[in-house]
């Protein structure tokens, strides 16, 4: 698509047209200040012409090479979207916009973009549309009426957010007054728009391109989903205002973090598809901190303490002032130097900021600001004997690495007029700080010391154990990113505090997962039982047919049919004699005998094929594996919470609360399909539901690991058997 222009009226982007240029990187020259075109027009360098939005998109659409589906796999599915291309500008109709978004919610209950299982300009169409129709469009994505399609709209922000940076520039130049956002504002983060036209804001002061953000994980175990909710929050903000993030370890508790941690934080921001500009940690700043606080101690307004612990948090819960509150400079400076020597008498003190004793925020009575730890720090050795606190080195760091914006989650709340006294007193340049809701979830566990509890017990796998919340764990489990990143920007910066349920992320991830996955078929092993078919085929032969029949992409699997096949236990005993079942992908039969052990159970069944029989009339589907050793072993596990207590409290010992049966295994068979499995694969079994490849096929002796997969239904605990 080189050598053309396009020219359209500056009062009326074609924004369709800029957004599938940009996502495709086409390289075409975008002319906004053209006053003698009336409409969107295509200028080629041998003097042709193409003019309207429509025919413009589709022509893009026609081109691109670099995003297989945007214009459609085949002939249906690019009539599809030309029905959607048509469909869009219904959005600029006052009297319309409504109904259409109607039918565009109930259009994606069940599917992840408008035509197939990849972006289109169907797509780009609409969300376009959307995106142009400003404060209309922004008020029904408040009042959550049409959540899927707010869904819809979210998800491509998010996966797209780079490349649609024009879109929201055109927005605001066509006067829309809000630049696209890709997650709902609650009414505490609203900014009124003033007289000069500037768009509507989510962060204080906040300028586009202006931007600096951090995300600031402590390296003291791994990345988990309420750390993912502040690191793409992070990233919203970042790419909405076309600003940055960088990635900065709060490395400043030796006791506690490690280079292990490290190296999977950097591995968990990654999976998350987080960009950042650079790493840093906090103790590339060790030597600039210990001069803050001896400046701080010259000037009256920190001091060294040695108040026993115990004694000194009474004394800051009753207002009472520290005996050594008052000491002079020099004795401060002295007892300084022993604790930057680790000596005894160093160990016994620490350095406290005197903001105000009596303050009813009790954040800002004296709090601690260094402390003398003379263990090894994991990064730079027996360097240093002392160590800031969080509330000391935070403020001090965002300040002098630029950071515009702190996000942080509102359990800091009364700990925030103490970061803007500790950068005042500091005499540096102040940072807004902008609070959303930690995400609490039903069940689960979200403090890293309750975690690392669990893993030295020996009570899981490890950090990435698949009943763990981090990212790793859930992952493991077989959540897509694509789903935690939907689920998080549906509740935005909210700043309520909500229990929420798990259900709700797994039910995102169905629908991302199930127009797509291949269907397997197993059988477990257990009680089993061979039903032979009588006129069943003498020789086995194969048949191949889809792994999933609505979506050609997953391919096909080799089905083979034999005289006898294997049905689940619990299908046999629900048979009757001359019952007529559905074998799924072969046909119908009828069970003629039914032979059953001294305590009733079903151990053969024996019946005859009747192929020409209506599936609509049998109240029985089973699958069944052939009776052939190609089949392949199989391990499938469930899953349950670790925890029996739905909110676990600070305080709660959770020993008590340890749920004793939370992994149940059982052994099947599966189809010889399978042996491609790859780890990390999704599958669904039919009639039991969807896994993930933990374990793949290595040698017939060992099972394959299948990890199940919630799909939001109402949870059922585990019972031992």
């Amino acid at each position: 698509m080189e050598g053309i222009k396009l020219s359209f009226p500056p009062e009326t982007p074609p924004l369709s047209v800029i957004a599938a240029l940009s996502l495709s990187s086409s390289p075409v020259t975008i002319d906004s200040s053209s006053s003698s075109t009336t409409v969107p027009t295509f200028v080629f360098s041998d003097g042709r012409k193409l003019t309207g939005t429509s025919v413009l998109l589709r022509y893009v659409g026609r081109s691109v090479k670099s995003l297989p589906g945007f214009y459609g796999n085949d002939a249906f599915e690019s009539s599809q979207i030309d029905e959607w291309v048509d469909y869009a500008p219904v959005f600029s109709s006052g009297s319309e916009f409504e109904n259409a978004c109607a039918r565009v919610d109930k259009y994606l209950q069940s599917v992840t973009f408008l035509v197939g299982h990849s972006l289109s300009i169907g797509d780009v169409a609409v969300w376009s549309a959307l995106a142009g129709s400003g404060p209309r469009w922004e008020s029904l994505r408040k009042s959550k009426k049409y959540q899927n399609l707010v869904r819809w709209f979210n998800s491509i922000a998010l996966e797209y957010a780079e490349p649609l940076k024009k879109v929201v520039a055109y927005t605001v130049k066509k006067g829309s007054g809000k630049a696209v956002s890709a997650a709902p504002r609650s009414k505490d983060q609203q900014q009124d728009v003033n007289d000069k036209g500037k768009p509507e804001v989510d962060l204080p002061g906040a300028e586009v391109g202006k931007v600096k953000l951090r995300f600031a994980p402590e390296p003291s175990g791994y990345l988990h989903i309420g750390h993912a909710k502040a690191a793409l929050l992070n990233k919203y903000f970042a790419e909405r205002y076309q600003g940055e993030v960088i990635i900065r370890f709060d490395d400043t508790n030796p006791a506690k973090e490690s280079n292990e941690f490290v190296e999977n934080l950097v591995k968990d921001i990654g999976t998350l598809g987080i960009k950042y500009e650079r790493v840093t940690y906090t103790s590339d700043y060790f030597p600039d901190l210990m001069n803050m606080a001896e400046k701080l101690m010259r000037e009256g307004k920190a001091y060294v303490d040695d108040t026993p612990r115990e004694q000194m948090q009474k004394e800051r819960m009753d207002g009472i002032d520290s005996k050594c509150r008052n000491h002079s400079v020099e004795e401060n400076l002295r007892l300084w130097q022993e604790m930057i020597a680790g000596s005894k008498r160093g160990l016994q003190c620490c350095v406290r900021g005197k903001l105000d004793m009596q303050d009813p925020n009790k954040a800002m009575r004296d709090p601690v600001y260094y402390r003398c730890n003379p263990m090894s720090h994991h990064r730079i050795g027996d360097k240093y004997k002392i160590y800031p606190t969080y509330d000391f080195a935070c403020p001090f760091v965002d300040s002098i690495e630029g950071i515009t914006h702190a996000l942080r989650s509102s359990e800091y709340h009364d700990r925030n007029a103490q970061y803007y006294k500790v950068l005042e007193d500091m005499g540096l340049r102040r940072v807004e700080i902008y609070e959303f809701s930690r995400l609490n979830l039903v069940y689960t566990l979200l403090s890293k010391r309750k975690l690392l509890w669990f893993v030295q017990q020996g009570l899981v796998g490890g950090w990435d154990d698949p009943r763990f919340p981090t990212v790793q764990g859930i992952v493991r489990r077989g959540l897509k990113i694509e789903a935690l990143i939907q689920f998080i920007l549906e509740q935005g910066a909210s700043k309520n505090l909500n229990l929420m349920e798990w259900d709700k992320l797994w039910s995102i991830n169905k629908k991302i997962v199930d127009p797509v996955c291949p269907r397997h078929t197993a059988v477990i092993e257990e009680r089993r039982v061979l039903l032979t078919l009588t006129d069943g085929p003498d020789e086995p032969f194969v048949r191949l047919i889809p792994k999933h029949k609505k979506f050609e992409g997953a391919g096909e699997k080799a089905t083979t049919f034999t005289k006898g096949i294997w049905i689940e236990g619990a299908d046999a005993s629900a048979i009757s004699v001359n019952e007529e079942v559905t074998l799924m992908d072969w046909g119908n039969a009828i069970v003629k005998e039914v032979t059953k052990d001294e305590e009733g159970r079903v151990t053969a069944l024996s019946g005859v094929l009747n192929l020409q029989g209506s599936v609509k009339t049998t109240k029985l589907k089973l699958t069944w594996l052939p009776e052939t050793n190609e089949l392949v072993k199989l391990t499938l596990t469930d899953f349950d919470y670790l925890i029996t207590k739905k909110k676990l409290e600070e305080e709660d010992d959770v020993a008590t609360f340890v749920n004793p049966y939370t992994k149940k295994e059982t052994l099947a068979l599966g189809d010889s399909n399978m042996r491609n499995l790859q780890r990390g694969d999704v599958i669904q079994l039919e009639r039991k539901g969807y896994y993930r490849c933990d374990v793949p096929f290595v040698k017939s002796s060992k099972p394959i690991v299948l990890f199940s997969i919630p799909d939001g239904r109402q949870h059922q605990p585990l019972v031992a058997n």
